[in-house]
């Protein structure tokens, strides 16, 4: 039942961000009707979970709610994925086996995602960051002066010339 309440989720909000446009009920349920047979409350419940979740706003429109999504598609996905790794007893053996199930574009995807996110460090102090590349510019072989280049911007993915960390 969890699998497929989840699945059921996943459906709803899809249509939300594919709608791109305050829903209600009615009108989710008539589009999940062309694929399965589903009662209105299951719908109106499952709305209302998103909302307590903190995935869907809704505003009141007479006597029916209209739902919209709070964040994107890829938050959403990003928050499912941390739940799932969060409910084991070895998070690493849980990657492990995550990984061997990608295909080959999306380990290469994997690949370009952290080294997008090694140009944003979680932790400032830590020996990587920016901040501490710019006090120990000589120690870890970093140029220093005005002649360096600026760091390139989030949007270009790109991690410079030197090696991947």
């Amino acid at each position: 039942m969890v699998r497929q309440l989840g699945e059921l989720e996943n459906a709803i909000m899809t249509r939300v961000w594919q709608w791109n446009r305050p829903v209600t009920v009615r009108e989710v349920l008539l589009d999940l009707r062309s694929e399965r047979e589903i009662a209105y409350t299951t719908v109106m419940t499952v709305l209302d979970k998103l909302h307590r979740k903190g995935w869907l706003r809704r505003e009141r429109v007479g006597r029916a709610y209209r739902y919209e999504p709070v964040s994107s598609r890829e938050a959403y996905t990003a928050a499912l994925m941390n739940d799932a790794w969060a409910t084991g007893d070895n998070p690493a053996a849980a990657l492990v086996h995550f990984f061997g199930l990608m295909s080959p574009e999306q380990r290469e995807a994997l690949r370009d995602a952290l080294r997008v996110a090694a140009l944003f460090p979680t932790d400032p102090a830590a020996p990587d960051s920016p901040e501490r590349g710019a006090e120990n510019g000589a120690e870890n072989g970093a140029e220093s002066g005005p002649e360096s280049e600026p760091e390139s911007g989030p949007d270009t993915g790109e991690t410079g010339s030197g090696p991947a960390r």
